[in-house]
């Protein structure tokens, strides 16, 4: 048994979400928004230099029940 990250959700699956982003990213909104997900970024890249993304705290985060 191989152990994902995260479950694929059902929108992913039926291409739904890439589809909302091909639109977004054709009308301009994409880079309309691009100053507000700063934080976001800013949060996630904080947290892959502290090694919340390394293999050994992901497995930890799985035994524990965390996505």
């Amino acid at each position: 048994m191989v152990l994902r990250y995260r479950r694929s959700s059902l929108k992913t699956m039926l291409g739904i979400t890439a589809e909302k982003k091909r639109l977004k990213r054709e009308l301009g909104i994409t880079a309309v928004e691009k100053p507000f997900r700063w934080w976001g970024n800013e949060k996630r890249d904080i947290k892959r230099r502290l090694g919340y993304y390394s293999p050994l705290a992901r497995f930890i985060r799985y035994l524990m029940g965390r996505d």
